[in-house]
Formats: structure tokens, C-alpha cells, sequence
């Protein structure tokens, strides 16, 4: 049984004038998981979004590391179940679907 504790995902872009650093930082707790999201755009302020997850929403999570992890174990095995789907969470922080 895999558990995702903590993930983060880093994103830059060097655009002139502008440089933009894209991060987004998911955590695992008791509860469910907590994510935020933090931009910053040149020299200015960074700007952070932080909201969380329930346990209950989160059942069957798959991660970005789970999912290599799962395609390694398909891979493997060479087959593929018929309607493989789980929940994940998109490069925005929002939940979605992910299908294999």
C-alpha cells in the first residue's frame, strides 16, 4: 500500500522581462492533503493559494509519482485493465481524473 506524503513540483520559465517560477507543494495529514500554490512573476510579490483535500475526496489519490510507479508495474505485467481510472490532481492544484 503507497501513500503520497509530500510532492512538490517546480515550473520556470525564463521569459524577458519577466521571469515566472510556478510551485506548487502538496503535504499529507490526518485529515487529507493540504496544497499550495505559489507564483511569482519578475520581481514582484509572490502570490500564494493554499486550500486542502479530504480524506474522503482523496480515496485512490495517484500522484505523479504513484503513476510511474503504476505504469512500471503495467509495463512489467503487459497487460492493461479495461477502465483503469483514479483521481488525481492537475498541474493547478484542482482535483480531475486520470485514465490509462
Amino acid at each position: 500500500q503507497l501513500q503520497t506524503l509530500e510532492q512538490e513540483e517546480q515550473e520556470c520559465l525564463e521569459l524577458r522581462p519577466y521571469p515566472t517560477e510556478k510551485r506548487t507543494h502538496m503535504v499529507s495529514h490526518q485529515h487529507g492533503m493540504t496544497v499550495t500554490k505559489t507564483l511569482q512573476e519578475g520581481e514582484v510579490e509572490p502570490q500564494c493559494q493554499s486550500f486542502s483535500y479530504s480524506r474522503a475526496k482523496l480515496r485512490g489519490l495517484l500522484l505523479e509519482g504513484a503513476s510511474l510507479l503504476l505504469l512500471r508495474v503495467l509495463a512489467r505485467r503487459q497487460t492493461m485493465p479495461l477502465d483503469l481510472v483514479f483521481p488525481a490532481i492537475d498541474t493547478e492544484g484542482d482535483l480531475c481524473t486520470s485514465s490509462y
